[in-house]
């Protein structure tokens, strides 16, 4: 699935949800489902700075595509780094780089999360970039 396909979907799954209760709950299966996180990677290096819950993010280099792997002790930060793990993970780092995230400003993420956590997803968004950048 190509990165603007995989974006419209969460759009489109969002959309489903009239209540950010119910956007919420979906964001909080999205985190059940990631795949375990090794317990040897939660470590300083791989903690997100500027996320008040703790939240790790790896990333390796395959054949030209980072894959992200990502966890949180937060379930709703659990969720939202899942979404980007979702979006993200097998792209190129020009793709990832050159992204604007702007989905995330359709399914009023960004405006539904209280400002600490909006922070973090902030600082999320810009680790992934960050190491996007590094990776080229």
């Amino acid at each position: 699935m190509e990165l603007q396909e995989a974006k419209e979907k969460i759009v489109e799954d969002f959309s489903m949800f009239d209540e950010w209760l119910d956007k919420y709950e979906y964001l909080i299966g999205l985190g059940k489902e990631l795949e375990a996180y090794p317990e040897e990677e939660r470590t300083e290096e791989h903690l997100i700075k500027g996320c008040q819950s703790r939240v790790w993010l790896c990333s390796e280099k395959r054949d030209g595509r980072l894959f992200f792997r990502a966890d949180s002790d937060a379930i709703i930060t659990k969720g939202i780094i899942s979404l980007l793990v979702g979006v993200y993970s097998g792209r190129t780092p020009e793709e990832i780089a050159g992204d604007d995230f702007a989905f995330l400003d359709e399914i009023g993420l960004k405006e539904n999360l209280s400002p600490t956590r909006a922070g973090g997803l902030a600082s999320m968004i810009e680790t992934l970039r960050r190491t996007a950048e590094d990776a080229k």
